[in-house]
């Protein structure tokens, strides 16, 4: 199994007149290719995937595969659901499409016990047995928390389970998960603990904000995964001011200004309940970026 790992940059989704701007998205995928990211993860919570139609989610995935096809990087598409009817759908879209692999949110709002996440994931990897899948821990978003026991029984019991994105913002977590599975491929999920995890046995990140410095995050990667931990911590320790920044408001409403502000996208429009962060925080994020080099398409 082809497994992705590496520098992964969880994609915005850029929207012109309330629409899908692809020409954009296209360009903004070009750009992460130039820089060295790995892959690309298409509508995931960054892209605003909980207010996309199933058409301008299949879009996006479609445009993603198209751009990244031949050139050496992947695409990790988003897959997820509080459904698991829906879900296993949209990992069979995704598979269509063609992606390289898949990763699926916790289901979100029902509360399911540890059993019940265990009988989710595995039906949904299990009706896409031949592409590699990695399961998504963000309980911050989700009200619930795959435990290191389930992470563990589904990596043992499902073939193309190879991995986990971990956002519960805990390091003892990865430790823990690493500790009993080193195989088991652990992404940090979390900007500001890329090095500490990467530095405790990580096989990737998937990253906000290598939307807008991808160049940076995918070396900070490099360095890490060949042994340069103090490269990588000092790449890490560079950017941590605007992983902060990027973070004042709810993802991705900050990213999106940050790409606004930059000139990476033309227009500044999210998909309501998301609004425009406040000129007192754009203020804040625009004097972070006065610090960083950022590269244009």
């Amino acid at each position: 199994m082809n497994i992705v790992t590496g520098s992964t940059t969880a994609l915005i989704t850029p929207f012109k007149n309330g629409k899908l701007d692809e020409q954009k998205y296209a360009d903004l995928i070009k750009r992460q290719i130039r820089h060295g990211i790995d892959a690309l993860c298409p509508v995931g919570t960054t892209g605003e995937s909980a207010t996309l139609t199933y058409d301008e989610d299949r879009r996006c995935i479609e445009i993603a595969v198209e751009v990244c096809r031949n050139t050496g990087t992947k695409v990790l598409a988003g897959a997820g659901s509080n459904s698991t009817a829906e879900a296993i759908e949209a990992a069979k879209t995704a598979q269509k499409c063609g992606v390289d692999a898949i990763f699926s949110v916790a289901p979100y709002y029902n509360k399911p016990s540890q059993e019940g996440l265990y009988q989710h994931y595995k039906a949904i990897a299990e009706s896409v047995s031949d592409l590699p899948f990695m399961l998504y821990n963000v309980p911050g978003r989700t009200v619930v928390d795959i435990s290191a026991d389930t992470v563990i029984r589904l990596f043992d019991d499902v073939k193309n389970i190879y991995g986990i994105k971990e956002a519960t913002g805990s390091i003892e977590r990865t430790i823990e998960l690493l500790s009993r599975r080193p195989e088991l491929k652990v992404f940090s999920g979390d900007d500001a603990i890329d090095y500490p995890i990467l530095a405790n046995g990580g096989a990737g990140i998937t990253s906000v904000t290598s939307n807008l410095l991808p160049d940076l995050k995918s070396q900070l990667v490099t360095k890490a995964l060949s042994g340069d931990f103090m490269g990588a911590k000092a790449i890490n320790d560079l950017l941590f001011p605007i992983n902060k920044a990027l973070f004042i408001e709810s993802n991705p409403v900050m990213i999106k200004a940050a790409m606004y502000i930059a000139g990476l996208i033309d227009t500044l429009e999210y998909r309501l309940p998301l609004v425009a962060p406040s000129s007192e925080n754009m203020k804040r994020l625009e004097a972070v970026m006065q610090n960083y080099t950022i590269k244009g398409l």
